[in-house]
């Protein structure tokens, strides 16, 4: 009997390989943090060595914090991130799930809609979204970045959303419904617990592009008191110096909620990348 020319990999062979890519994308990071606590000698010197007692410095973390408002940008940026993702997290599965369960007239234009959201760019809309901004009165606010990121990140929520909606079982949410229970109670505490690893997904791919744009805090935000981390960075950047100890400093500052809510949801995120493709 002939062997198989190839066996399916499963989901340890799948979780080795996301592994793997893992290590490699944290590379660049490994080196901006042990890069941050070095001189700025030593950083030129050889950047891809460890610290030693001799080079090990912090010079950097002590001009970030001292001479700049850096607390103040990291809290813009934390809270921005959050309530943009608690935006699109609830709006995104409330839309999956109105798509998803209920049949109207206009649901292929609403899909099709959200699909022409995620091929176009936000930022072509760039003039527009500021005119409208500005006769808003919310320039130089925070509220300007949330409503932005919010709905950069909403056509993208409510497609991957959609497809592990459709996963559920019609047999749970009919059981339900025959028990006396209101779509609201079935969406919150039914659909939401089994597409978690659907959230987590959507949350760690839309928290990355807006904490680390620069774009769109530059143009509507660039005020000292709503500058954003990725923003604020840009002051110890020169045009004929750049001082790479604060620089690389705030950068590793910056770079701790990343790495935190990827730990958190690195389970459910591996989970929402492979469910579905293996068996």
């Amino acid at each position: 009997m002939k062997q198989p020319l190839y066996r399916p990999l499963g989901k340890a062979g799948v979780h080795a390989i996301l592994g793997g890519y893992t290590l490699i994308a944290q590379f660049p990071i490994f080196l901006i943090l042990i890069n941050s606590v070095k001189s700025r000698a030593a950083i030129f010197d050889n950047p891809l060595a460890l610290p030693t007692p001799e080079t090990f410095s912090l010079i950097g973390f002590h001009k970030v914090l001292a001479n700049s408002n850096f607390l103040l940008y990291f809290g813009n940026s934390l809270f921005v991130t959050l309530i943009s993702l608690l935006c699109i997290v609830l709006f995104g599965a409330m839309a999956a799930w109105a798509l998803s369960e209920y049949a109207f007239a206009a649901r292929r234009w609403f899909t099709l809609y959200l699909a022409i959201g995620i091929m176009i760019p936000i930022r072509l809309g760039t003039v527009a979204i500021l005119e409208l901004v500005v006769k808003l009165d919310l320039i130089n606010t925070l509220t300007a970045l949330i409503l932005v990121y919010t709905a950069q990140g909403l056509p993208l929520a409510v497609m991957i959303l959609s497809e592990f909606v459709r996963q559920v079982p019609k047999e749970l949410k009919d059981a339900a419904r025959c028990d006396g229970v209101g779509e609201y109670k079935i969406f919150f505490q039914v659909i939401l617990p089994l597409i978690r690893p659907a959230i987590a997904t959507v949350a760690v791919f839309t928290m990355i592009p807006a904490w680390n744009d620069l774009w769109f805090p530059l143009i509507l935000a660039p005020s000292d008191k709503t500058k954003t981390v990725t923003l604020g960075v840009q002051q110890f950047i020169g045009q004929y110096v750049t001082d790479w100890n604060s620089v690389l400093a705030a950068l590793s500052l910056a770079v701790i909620p990343v790495l935190v809510m990827y730990l958190i949801f690195s389970r459910q995120l591996i989970r929402g990348l492979t469910s579905g493709a293996v068996k």
